[in-house]
């Protein structure tokens, strides 16, 4: 969180980010002096769509974040027909997150003579797969940002299938962790730009839309996942031998190539987030 509020702070100059993460720490806030500063409709219900994509950001929401979720709607005062369509949404995908891969498998179990991998088809896969996220992060809705993870997890799977692995969830959750693209540190960030590009488009003017444009336009997943897909194809195709230290190196060599990729592929993720809705991105998900 500390990271995050200082890296947009300093990317965006918008506002004193680092500052106000400082004042929640210290309970200088609380949530009926938040919620009050929020006078605009819009302005609230995007407060609230934020609050329930970052609490299912690990799974289906819990009595604990539930409640939570109720005292923010009621200071808010948001009714149940803004709100329950929310909370469906982002319920129906968090529970895909689970289906992403097999939940339980022998632990990267591999084959014992796998087939040669196509190159080709893995290089198509991990770019498409790269095109999708990043276009599911230009899309304004919160809850997109949710089905990320999940297809980030079917890519790795499958690329460790294609060097004759059978991968289960909580293995490949651990390389993203690893890599530093872990669950908790993507979606702070996804929600962060996403809320800056909603919220400062709204509130700040012309100025404010600007940074919200850049903040949303930069469309950050395509570089990860990118990269992710690069590093997974010579983790499984040299047969799991990089350690820690050289995985993260690997990873973070790759971020400047897949950023300079991203550049080049920002027109077709326009163009497939301009046809992206609920039911699409469920069922990409579900692999359907």
């Amino acid at each position: 969180m500390r990271r995050l509020a200082h890296s947009l702070s300093a990317e965006t100059g918008a506002a004193d980010l680092a500052g106000l993460y400082t004042d929640v720490l210290l309970k200088r806030v609380d949530l009926t002096q938040a919620a009050a500063a929020l006078s605009e409709p819009g302005h609230r219900q995007l407060a609230y769509e934020m609050a329930v994509s970052v609490c299912d950001a690990d799974g289906r929401t819990g009595a604990a974040e539930r409640r939570f979720l109720e005292q923010l709607a009621q200071a808010l005062a948001l009714d149940a027909g803004i709100t329950e369509p929310l909370d469906r949404e982002a319920d129906a995908l968090a529970a895909l997150t689970e289906a992403a891969a097999p939940a339980q498998v022998p632990a990267v179990a591999a084959a014992a003579s796998p087939a040669k991998p196509d190159d080709a088809v893995i290089e198509r896969s991990i770019l498409n797969h790269s095109i999708l996220n990043g276009a599911l992060e230009l899309l304004p809705q919160s809850w997109a940002s949710m089905a990320i993870i999940p297809l980030q997890i079917k890519m790795v799977y499958g690329i460790g299938k294609a060097h004759g692995y059978e991968l289960d969830q909580g293995h490949i959750r651990e390389l993203l962790a690893t890599l530093g693209i872990g669950m908790t540190s993507q979606y702070l960030e996804q929600f962060g730009r996403k809320l800056l590009g909603g919220l400062l488009g709204a509130v700040a003017g012309g100025l404010g839309r600007g940074l919200g444009k850049a903040a949303a336009g930069a469309a950050f997943s395509f570089a990860t996942t990118y990269a992710l897909g690069q590093v997974a194809k010579r983790y499984y195709a040299g047969g799991r031998q990089m350690n820690t230290a050289l995985l993260n190196d690997t990873f973070k060599n790759l971020l400047g190539p897949a950023r300079a990729l991203q550049a080049q592929y920002l027109p077709q993720i326009r163009e497939r987030a301009a046809h992206l809705d609920l039911k699409q991105i469920t069922s990409l998900v579900r692999g359907a």
